[in-house]
């Protein structure tokens, strides 16, 4: 079925971190309205807008503590206001992040919680009584440490927090929690904007029974996912959720649901689901451990990763759709997760990458600075590091046994800030995001790798990402790259390919990703769509280069 959803090109932007406009260090939202131009000039139709909210920032803004106000260091709900009409004009659509699960602590909510017991809002968040003055469960937080924290004054009291705790959970089993969430929800729908990205949406139903879970670390504590993670009976919040906002709005929805085996997808998407598309992390996550700690890392294999590639596309339409992505806000750079060797982390190199997926079938999503081959920091000390989870990551590592050497490196490998660092615009100071020192160090490659040296550069991956964007959009081909059939095609190890089709074209989408020429059979071919490097079809074959990649019309 043809959806105005499914055609669009997403960009994500992480304000913080995007562009400063008033010389504070921090990005903004006029920094975004700044660049319009040049989102525009990119060719994307919708931008994903990281959270902006009022937020004491204790997690970089999905810490929320008043959902219909402008955190003053973005700026204003009149920019907001802005921002929507002057992206309008260029085409351009605006989502927003939806953080439901939690709020901040000092949420207006939260505090007459803690302030009276007897509140009605008590119930809008989960406490609990100890058990032998212990915790009420043994539960282990995303962030580490118990789910749970100690209510200050009150003896034996507990609240759940599945992420930092300063991130209580809202409780939705209580309905009148749930209508102030819908209310919200359709305040920001009504102001124009075309939809949401949803976080950690299947964190929002618990395990009612609270029984303590088996002991998975040297801590004592047991992960939280088998107790707060897509349980049994979320789907009835989701029907509710969609009935009330978002089927009333007809807008876009894509679910952050890490962790979902494939045969519930149709909770999530589909028909039946609650949201548009979903994120599936089986591939991106390839790299870590089920409870997603970054220690030690996991080895994989290249084929290991295209067969979950393959995999996801396969299981995914079965259902519904999906938004496919290379990178976000919650992961290192993808010219560092998946290239071993750092003398191969190279501009082709970007290029296949950023063609692997452009390609696939689903709605693209593309993260701020991905489009010039950004690449991750290195950081000398736990102290350099912002992000929340790093440190935290960094304690269980120590928990585990491992030196203070191997912890930091893990979090340097696999650290939210490495695409958290500020845009580099330019090769000036602060790298033209800022006139001032930003928020959290540039990054390291700034004066090599920035939107100024690449966007005149026919040959940079900016250039690179504006060919497959115009390809993807193309009259003669966009139909196909978006509806068209996903096949999947045997090759050796280290080359991804498939095979695009509908009753108008059948298109190959080729990348070697390793560093040696290759071959692979072709029988006939129309022309060639797009390479990164120059072309050899001879004899029945295509030549490879090492990380060449090609879309041919067959």
């Amino acid at each position: 079925m043809q959806e105005w959803w499914k055609e669009e090109i997403v960009y994500q932007i992480y304000p913080k971190s995007f562009k400063d406009s008033n010389h504070d260090g921090i990005g903004d939202i006029q920094g975004i309205i700044e660049k319009l131009d040049y989102l525009q000039d990119l060719g994307v139709t919708m931008l994903w807008i990281c959270p902006v909210y009022q937020s004491p920032m204790d997690d970089n803004g999905y810490d929320i503590s008043d959902y219909y106000q402008i955190h003053p260091d973005f700026g204003t709900m009149e920019d907001i206001d802005e921002l929507i009409q002057k992206a309008k004009e260029r085409h351009i659509k605006i989502i927003m992040d939806l953080v439901i699960n939690h709020t901040s602590d000092e949420h207006a909510w939260f505090q007459e919680a803690l302030k009276n017991p007897d509140s009605p809002y008590r119930n809008y968040y989960i406490f609990k009584e100890g058990k032998n003055n212990q915790p009420p469960t043994n539960w282990r937080s995303v962030f580490s440490g118990s789910v749970w924290e100690k209510v200050p004054h009150e003896d034996n009291m507990y609240y759940f927090h599945s992420f930092s705790k300063k991130q209580p959970d809202l409780n939705w089993e209580n309905p009148q929690m749930r209508e102030d969430i819908y209310r919200m929800i359709n305040w920001w729908l009504d102001k124009g904007i075309a939809g949401f990205r949803v976080d950690a949406i299947n964190f929002i139903k618990k395990d009612q029974s609270w029984q303590d879970g088996p002991v998975d670390g040297a801590d004592g504590l047991s992960s939280c996912f088998e107790f707060a993670r897509n349980q049994p009976g979320i789907e009835v919040f989701f029907k509710e959720l969609r009935e009330k906002t978002f089927d009333v709005h007809q807008c876009m929805t894509v679910a952050e649901a890490v962790g979902v085996p494939y045969h519930q997808l149709d909770i999530f998407i589909g028909e039946k689901g609650c949201f548009s598309m979903m994120f599936d992390f089986n591939y991106s996550h390839i790299d870590i451990t089920e409870h997603e700690e970054w220690f030690p890392l996991q080895n994989w294999t290249m084929q290991e990763y295209k067969d979950k590639l393959f995999l996801s596309q396969k299981e995914i339409f079965k259902t519904g759709w999906c938004g496919v992505f290379l990178e976000n806000h919650d992961m290192q750079r993808s010219l560092n997760r998946l290239i071993r060797n750092p003398q191969e982390r190279t501009p082709k190199v970007a290029k296949a990458l950023g063609q692997l997926f452009m390609f696939l079938k689903g709605t693209p999503f593309i993260y701020q600075g991905e489009e010039i081959g950004t690449i991750n920091n290195h950081r000398l000390s736990i102290n350099d590091f912002d992000d929340l989870n790093s440190h935290a990551q960094y304690r269980r590592a120590l928990q585990e046994g491992y030196s203070e050497e191997e912890a930091l490196d893990f979090v340097n490998r696999r650290s939210r800030d490495n695409t958290r660092s500020p845009m580099s615009w330019n090769n000036q100071r602060y790298a033209g995001f800022s006139d001032t020192k930003p928020w959290l160090a540039n990054n390291e490659y700034y004066k090599e790798i920035n939107v100024a040296g690449e966007i005149n550069d026919s040959d940079s991956v900016l250039s690179y990402y504006k060919q497959m964007i115009a390809l993807r959009q193309n009259p003669l081909y966009h139909q196909t790259f978006v509806y068209g059939d996903f096949t999947p095609l045997d090759s050796e190890e280290y080359v991804i390919a498939y095979i695009r089709q509908d009753k108008q074209n059948q298109i190959l989408c080729i990348q070697n990703l390793q560093n040696k020429t290759t071959s692979f059979p072709l029988e006939h071919y129309s022309k060639v769509l797009l390479s990164n490097d120059d072309i050899h079809i001879y004899d029945h074959q295509i030549q490879l280069s090492p990380y060449q990649s090609m879309i041919i019309l067959l």
